[in-house]
């Protein structure tokens, strides 16, 4: 089928902020007495909040602590972290490559609405005309839940979800994004083992968006989604 969009996660697949995203929940959870280690942590990165917190909270102490807790990593985030993410190479080019080749873009992603802001003029597309973006406000439930991603789809009238592709870093991309039946490219400068993108439903894996770009005719986006 052909394609006329392409949704595109932001934390991982255009910019470099895995591991600080997971260092800022470390050093959240850890003012509250819960010492969890960075490699767990960063498993679980790619999903909001929401998901993120039981893993490693009761939910008694979810219910008392829970929206502090998510405040206080926001802050930290911003305060420690957020200054020294950078973009991947090639990110800003290929939404570029893309709105060229007539498809229309969105970033589909779970960020704070002041972090997206930040995250757009870091990649350097504050003033690229993207065709609709979504935030953490837009979605009830973060990935792997479909939320954010049928958020998006419902700004860009008159796309199917088989017409629609996301570019992810993670598992939880591909899982949320199958659960409304879009197919997704997977990248692997998110940190994310390459057989857990595969077995959690990704058409294709690239390295990271300047590898994406270079192959782009041979892509599922160049090629017009294909393999079914």
């Amino acid at each position: 089928m052909l394609i006329k969009a392409v949704l595109f996660d932001v934390d991982g697949t255009l910019v470099d902020s895995v591991d600080l995203h997971a260092q800022a929940w470390v050093d959240a959870f850890k003012e509250i007495g819960h010492d969890i280690s960075f490699d767990d942590m960063r498993e679980q990165i790619g999903k909001g909040g929401d998901q993120l917190m039981p893993v490693f909270l009761s939910p008694a102490e979810l219910k008392e602590k829970g929206e502090a807790l998510e405040k206080r990593r926001g802050e930290i985030f911003r305060e420690s972290y957020l200054p020294r993410v950078r973009a991947f190479p090639g990110a800003a080019e290929l939404l570029r490559r893309a709105d060229k080749a007539g498809l229309r873009t969105a970033l589909a992603s779970s960020a704070k609405d002041e972090e997206l802001a930040a995250l757009k003029r870091i990649v350097g597309i504050e003033d690229d005309r993207v065709d609709a973006e979504t935030s953490s406000s837009d979605a009830e439930r973060s990935k792997p839940f479909p939320d954010i991603f049928e958020a998006a789809l419902a700004r860009l009238p008159g796309v199917s979800p088989g017409e629609t592709i996301v570019v992810g870093d993670t598992p939880y991309d591909a899982e949320a994004a199958g659960k409304v039946g879009i197919r997704t490219i997977g990248v692997l400068c998110g940190g994310f083992p390459e057989q857990a993108l595969r077995d959690a439903g990704c058409i294709a894996i690239y390295r990271d968006p300047a590898h994406l770009l270079e192959e782009y005719e041979t892509s599922p986006l160049g090629a017009g989604g294909m393999p079914d």
